[in-house]
């Protein structure tokens, strides 16, 4: 985090960010004599990964010159972290810290020439960054001198008489009001026209635009009941200014935004109807939970910052009026959801009628000081005095406006999905400035507040059994720890949370990426805790991350976990859920799955690693907290982002968005014919009948619960509205966008029969140019297109009820690869081969779908002993439908002799793949520039700079002259990513790259290095993964023919499935693979071996030379290889990369030296660090002893195995 700068005397500017890992060695640069007497000796890396705040704070040079540490519980020790709040009061006189607004420091540092400005600029900042902080305490040994310097900044607190506590510690006090004080707010006079005109001014030209020259001081004379202003002071100075209504159109709100959690903004009146009718019984009081919802709650979204006003305060100056019973407004179940709320809006669905008069004023203009802007929320308390019959207060944003520190501690209302309203809704309730918010572990006698807390949520009765486990017998039926923790405020329960002990840590660790979040060494195992349940009242949900925070202290945690588990949702609209009770997703962080080695444990045998690690379970997606996050903000992004498609390059387009880090996307929303993959239970038979990308499968879909994050429209763009900027999906609702994603790749067709007449026999030549067309009939029932899992399912379907146990043959049409896994899954349902016709129309190119001889013999002699007929250059004449016009009952064929006819039952098409008509003409009429395919240029960019498209749907605009390369070259996943970043570049939420581009390269295309892949089960059983590199595919007899082409392995044969065959290029780099087995293999293993060196790969081109290897199956079965298949080792290789680099290993060696050690010892030091590092998912490599200078142990591969080659 970096704030603004600011002049400091002599030293320049200074700035300050947040404390990072990489500053640790820097830190302890700056330790001094003094810095063990006061804060005691330190473990820098220990205190950075449990401090709630470490700032650091740096010259115009961005040299780091101060850090100081802050944490939620006193330093020294003095008392357990838990119990400080009793501790203080009973040992400190005019004690007003609490939890909620105090915070220790533990450690600050600063260089010499600094020290006499830093501990003021560093508790500046402190006050700054947490705008709720009041309090900075800091203990330090009596009769300690704490220097000049800190003097200025802390005073002495007051122990109480009996107070002990003051012969071995002093307690030092740094109050708000002296370095960064609250605002004082009042009415807005025209005497400070000048002032706020200055700032308006500077801080808005659009304001300018849209204002006249007198618009202000208008504003300012024209006060009344309905309409205020006011302005913040800073000495004598208008800081800040906030123009007031009270009349609001809640009506419209009504009809945009799920308004049920604040009663429609109305007050409440008895016509007022709630519930549906059918259930007239139900009591008033519970009246805001809808029937028809789900159990599950939408995800949390924006982050919050909530006021420092003290409750007595605002209680005496009458701005909380609100009953007890009314600080529950009906359902508790979350309301900020993280994208727009769908379900509302489907057919049938309920909406509530609110007869009550208005309950609303709104913020109609609001501008700040950049240096007061966290003291934005002292405006509140005084605007609920002038409008003390409202209860609410709203602030309406539009979309491609950042979320601002004031608009932080409001609540955004969920919009309906085909809302078109062009702005965000923001709501404040009153009872939200009460600051007696309180965490403490729950007991028995809570129970009637929690039950009245969540009577109204579907998951009421597993919560208040959890809650029961934990206040009386207080472990799990696994026997693990349980707590439970209640909020209060005003002595009513407002929020509950229920966490256990995390008991599988290892699987964590070795399954998601958590280390980027902590240092995981540092922390304990009893220090990770698994959330169960967090309920908390909508008006305090700007006390969220607070909870958190109390909780990880109060059950002396340091990280907590949720899991979300996959659910399958089915219905035209699917909102985001978390599937389970908890508010608090938007505080967390997702956490990227990481990709797993698979273990020959045979193989392995005592060296495997821990069950722990290589068990299987089932997937679901982490999300987590600890100390250093809970007070760290997300950038909540408004515009909405519609992808149109859940193609690979979609589904990595929004895989990116959601795990990029310190962002928070609220309107993701996808437009796809059959919802998000991935909804299929593990192990379905259908997925065999289309070849595998390996980009995405269901345990990933699983580990990444998009459907927590984005909204899902099941249903076909039809057409685009770009000047109203909507799309409307299956010719019904309008989605609107900010931004278009349009990712709807190529599907295949249903193919147009010719029409020839074979009774007069032609050859395909006479009508092969008028084909293929596009199909305009009806489709019969038989007739099956596969484009994705529900095509397949649907088809698996059909077949076992129609086809399986009956008679007919089945066509399988078309030349792509995608015949062949179709073939194999028919074999597999139990279709006899003699039953089986493929039928493969003349090819477009001379590449084949296989491109290997070899292999296409092995495939064809497996076809001939299933009995499956195959039919060679054949194009599809007519087809008959008999008496039942629905149904294909045969159909003709020409071939360069003479035609063929064949009875059918079911028809399966694979003829030709292209863009979906109904998509073309969305775009088309659209007025996108369409040219075959979708133009685009090198930044995804269409000509209209709202849209971008990406994947096979496109093409290069032809002034790149490079017709043939298209994004089918490439990676789809990779292609995603790029997609993702180009959008946020285009946001301004990455750092833009500082060079500038050569002349001319805006006109060539990137180049993608990612491996283009391809696998499945072909007839025979023969499994087939093939790994090639992104470009345009050539026939494999021209590739072995060019000078360059490098080096090819090849082991065993294709008719005996032990086929493995590898390219190696002219730089020793692996550029193909090929693999050909009866027996399944690690696909996901043998991937990573694309791209790395030879020499990398145990000196495979020695060894082959050598005759050592015979069997590659085998060889990369060895032990020595799972490091290379490890997700990190990327990161190992960099690290190397960097040291030959950076010159530190002298090369050639010296021939003593290098018998001595193989490795030199700067590459000796990162291997030794990632082998340990990882020695949980590695336990094969074993230490030994180091060799001098290495720093670690030294680690060499299993006995009888070779040794890494690093």
């Amino acid at each position: 985090m970096t704030t603004e700068f600011s002049p400091r005397g002599d030293i320049g500017a200074i700035s300050a960010r947040r404390t990072e890992s990489r500053d640790v060695s820097d830190i302890i640069g700056l330790f001094s004599n003094t810095t063990d007497v006061l804060f005691g000796r330190i473990d820098v890396v220990y205190l950075l990964e449990r401090a709630n705040l470490a700032l650091t704070l740096c010259n115009e040079k961005n040299g780091a010159i101060a850090h100081a540490v802050f944490l939620d519980y006193p330093n020294w020790n003095i008392t357990d972290q838990s119990d400080w709040e009793s501790f203080l009061h009973e040992n400190y006189i005019s004690n007003s810290c609490t939890p909620l607004n105090t915070l220790f420091m533990h450690l600050c540092v600063a260089k010499e020439e600094y020290a006499a400005e830093c501990p003021q600029e560093i508790v500046r900042r402190a006050f700054i960054t947490v705008p709720e902080l009041q309090f900075i305490l800091l203990f330090i040994p009596a009769e300690t001198n704490l220097g000049p310097d800190m003097e200025n900044v802390f005073e002495k607190m007051t122990t109480a008489p009996d107070s002990v506590v003051d012969n071995d510690f002093t307690l030092l006090v740094c109050p708000r009001h002296r370095h960064y004080p609250q605002l004082y707010v009042r009415k807005a006079r025209l005497e400070d026209h000048d002032d706020i005109r200055a700032l308006w001014t500077h801080q808005s030209e659009t304001l300018k635009e849209t204002y006249s020259e007198y618009f202000l001081a208008d504003l300012i004379e024209s006060q009344d009941e309905d309409n205020q202003a006011a302005v913040g002071e800073a000495g004598d100075t208008a800081v800040g200014f906030m123009s007031l209504c009270s009349q609001v159109n809640v009506s419209l709100l009504q009809e945009c935004f799920d308004l049920g959690p604040f009663h429609g903004l109305c007050k409440p009146h008895p016509e007022d109807i709630l519930k549906v009718p059918q259930e007239p019984s139900l009591q008033e009081g519970e009246d805001k939970s809808n029937q028809t919802r789900q159990e599950t709650e939408p995800v949390p979204s924006p982050n919050f910052e909530h006021v420092s006003d003290e409750d007595a305060a605002v209680q005496s100056s009458g701005a909380v009026t609100v009953p007890p019973a009314e600080l529950l407004p009906g359902d508790v179940k979350d309301f900020r959801s993280s994208a727009t709320l769908l379900e509302a809006q489907e057919k049938g669905a309920f909406c509530p009628v609110y007869r009550g008069a208005s309950n609303a004023f709104c913020i109609r203009l609001f501008w700040i000081d950049e240096k007061y802007e966290t003291r934005s929320l002292d405006f509140l308390q005084y605007v609920f005095k002038l409008f003390p019959d409202k209860d609410f207060c709203v602030i309406l944003i539009p979309h491609h406006v950042p979320e601002f520190l004031l608009i932080q501690s409001f609540v955004r209302a969920v919009p309906f999905c085909t809302s078109r309203f062009g702005q965000e809704l923001y709501v404040f309730h009153r009872a939200g400035l009460l600051t007696s918010f309180n965490v403490r572990s729950a007991t028995s006698n809570d129970l009637p507040g929690v039950q009245m807390l969540t009577e109204t949520l579907s998951l009421n009765k597993r919560i208040l059994n959890d809650f029961r486990i934990s206040t009386l017998v207080r472990r799990d039926p696994d026997g693990n720890a349980v707590k439970a923790f209640v909020a209060e405020v005003l002595d009513q329960i407002v929020g509950i949370s229920v966490i256990r002990d995390e008991m599988h840590i290892e699987y964590i660790r070795s399954h998601y990426n958590i280390e980027a979040f902590i240092n995981f060494n540092r922390h304990q195992r009893e220090e990770h805790g698994h959330l169960c349940h967090f309920v908390l009242n909508p008006i305090f949900h700007h006390y969220t991350k607070y909870f958190l925070k109390e909780m990880l202290r109060l059950a002396h945690k340091s990280s907590l976990y949720y899991p979300i588990y996959p659910q399958y949702v089915e219905g035209k609209f699917q909102t985001p859920c978390a599937h389970s009770l908890t508010s608090a997703l938007h505080y967390m962080a997702p956490v990227r799955p990481r990709r797993q080695i698979v273990y020959p444990l045979e193989e392995l045998g005592i060296n495997a690693p821990s069950e722990q690690v290589s068990k299987d379970q089932l997937s679901y997606s982490l999300n987590h907290t600890n100390r250093k996050l809970v007070l760290e903000s997300k950038v909540s992004v408004n515009a909405r982002i519609v992808v149109v498609g859940a193609s690979d390059v979609g589904i990595s387009f929004l895989e990116t968005l959601i795990f990029w880090p310190r962002l928070q996307f609220n309107n993701l929303t996808l437009i796809s014919t059959h919802g998000l993959p991935g909804k299929d239970p593990p192990g379905s038979r259908h997925r065999a009948f289309l070849i595998n990308s390996h980009c995405f499968n269901d345990e990933d879909h699983a580990k990444m619960s998009l459907r927590s994050w984005v909204n899902v429209v099941v249903g076909k763009m039809t057409s685009i509205n770009r000047a109203a900027k909507y799309v409307v999906v299956s010719k019904e609702q309008r989605v609107p966008y900010d931004y278009l994603v349009l990712c709807a790749g190529q599907q295949y067709q249903v193919p147009s029969p010719t029409g020839a007449d074979i009774r007069k026999l032609p050859t395909t030549r006479e009508v092969l140019s008028e084909w293929p067309q596009r199909y305009t009939g009806k489709v019969p029932s038989n007739h099956f297109t596969l484009n994705d899992n529900q095509d397949c399912a649907k088809a698996a379907r059909w077949l076992r009820e129609h086809i399986v146990n009956a008679e007919g043959n089945v066509i399988v049409y078309g030349n792509t690869i995608d015949i062949y896994t179709t073939v194999e899954a028919l074999l597999s349902l139990g279709i006899a081969g003699s039953r089986i016709h493929l039928v493969q129309p003349p090819l477009s190119s001379n590449v084949t779908c296989l491109n290997n001889n070899e292999l296409e013999g092995a495939v064809g002699q497996a076809l001939v002993e299933a009995g499956v007929s195959v039919h060679w250059d054949s194009v599809l004449a007519q087809w008959g439908t008999g008496s039942d016009p629905d149904l294909i009952t045969c159909a003709s064929f020409t071939t360069s002799t003479k035609p063929f006819q064949l009875q059918c039952s079911a028809f399966f098409s694979f003829a030709y793949r292209t863009v979906d008509y109904e998509t073309f003409k969305a775009i088309n009429d659209a007025c996108l520039v369409f040219d075959g395919r979708l133009v685009i240029d090198t930044k995804f960019c269409t000509n209209d700079v709202s849209i971008r498209a990406a994947g096979p749907l496109t093409k290069y605009s032809r002034r790149y002259y490079v017709d043939e390369w298209t994004h089918s070259s490439f990676s789809s996943k990779e292609i995603g990513f790029e997609l993702a970043a180009s959008m946020l570049s285009l946001l301004d939420l990455t750092p833009q790259p500082s060079s500038v581009a050569s002349e001319g390269t805006d006109r060539l295309i990137p180049t993608y290095k990612g491996c283009k892949i391809k696998g499945g089960v072909l007839p025979g059983g023969y499994h087939y993964l093939h790994i090639a590199k992104p470009g345009i595919p050539i026939r494999l007899d021209l590739e072995l023919s060019l000078c360059d082409h490098g080096m090819e392995i090849i082991t065993g044969e294709a008719r005996e499935g032990n086929y493995f065959r590898m390219h190696i290029n002219k730089y020793s780099m692996v550029d193909g693979i090929t693999c050909f087995s009866k027996e399944p293999f690690p696909a996901s293993n043998y991937i990573c071996l694309y791209g790395q060196h030879e020499r990398l790969l145990n000196d495979l081109c020695y060894r082959w030379n050598q005759g050592q290897i015979t069997d590659l199956y085998r060889f990369f079965r060895e032990p020595w290889s799972m490091a290379i298949y490890h997700d990190q080792f990327i990161d190992l290789k960099e690290e190397l990369r960097q040291a030959l680099v950076s010159e530190q290993v002298p090369l050639p060696l010296p021939e003593d030296a290098a018998e001595s050690s193989p490795c030199p010892e700067p590459l000796l030091g990162p291997v030794l660090r990632f082998l340990r590092r990882h020695r949980h998912s590695l336990p094969m490599y074993y230490p030994a002893r180091a060799p001098p200078g290495a720093g670690e142990a030294a680690a060499t591969g299993p006995a009888g195995a070779d040794s890494p080659a690093p």
